[in-house]
């Protein structure tokens, strides 16, 4: 019935637990999840995760913010990207959230991080899950100079996940054809902006995420996150649209399938 469409049950907290959760996920009728990489050192764990279960799926990236990992070249992420039930690149996209000292022109890096997983995700036809946070001009600037658009050729497409940016940043990726996902802070007391973001977007381009172990829904922020909460932001959509619940969980699964085409129903 649902999917989360992003979680990270490579990382310790969770991985430690995958029989509960997995029973949990049964339990709350999540069918399905994509178990999101965030480094080259671990992507054979979650590769395994992909593999070891009918259920789940997985991408290769390196997310922005990490530092002092293995930086991936062109060929790391084709190469991988082509093994069984790797359905998407990334996590990828630009962070400038914590600078600290550091100006926006020194995350040069950064940037030809973000260029290299599009060109990957152009060459293997496999969408990009983007994380962008205070860098959304960056971010989409950089898409349609590396060629995303709505009617580009070769377009790979693909998702901004745990979206939290204006309702004129979700137009502008719209625009260029992608998805939006929207996690647990969704239902957040002081997320009424974003809750107004839900609304505008179409249903057809929506998907939901947990983002565990982050990012806990009510009535469990604070706790560590699963994807068997996942339903709680379907309910929270559903209210914002005046749908159904299972309205939302049918046609968020449907665009799962729709998007990461390598996902079987």
């Amino acid at each position: 019935m649902f999917t989360d469409s992003h979680c990270h049950l490579s990382f310790p907290e969770l991985q430690a637990q995958l029989p509960q959760i997995r029973e949990a996920m049964v339990q709350a009728q999540v069918d399905r999840a994509l178990c999101i990489c965030t480094t080259l050192e671990e992507f054979e764990t979650v590769h395994a995760l992909a593999t070891g279960y009918d259920n789940f799926w997985c991408s290769v990236g390196v997310h922005p913010d990490n530092e002092g990992v293995t930086e991936p070249s062109l060929d790391d992420l084709v190469k991988r990207a082509a093994l069984p039930k790797v359905v998407a690149i990334g996590e990828t996209g630009l962070d400038y959230y914590r600078l600290g000292e550091r100006t926006v022109a020194d995350m040069e890096w950064q940037r030809e991080r973000y260029r290299t997983h599009i060109r990957a995700a152009r060459q293997t036809g496999k969408p990009l899950v983007i994380h962008t946070r205070s860098a959304s001009n960056d971010t989409l600037a950089i898409l349609k100079e590396e060629g995303e658009n709505a009617d580009g050729a070769g377009r790979a497409g693909g998702v901004f996940h745990c979206f939290t940016e204006t309702a004129e940043v979700a137009r502008a990726a719209l625009d260029l054809g992608f998805y939006i996902s929207f996690s647990g802070i969704l239902t957040f007391k002081n997320a009424a902006d974003l809750r107004e973001v839900a609304r505008f977007v179409p249903l057809d381009r929506t998907l939901i995420e947990t983002d565990s172990p982050y990012l806990a829904p009510m009535p469990y922020r604070g706790k560590t996150n699963n994807p068997s909460y996942v339903p709680y932001v379907a309910k929270q959509v559903a209210e914002l649209k005046q749908l159904p619940v299972e309205t939302i969980a049918e046609a968020t699964s449907r665009n799962f399938e729709r998007l990461f085409s390598g996902v079987m129903a």
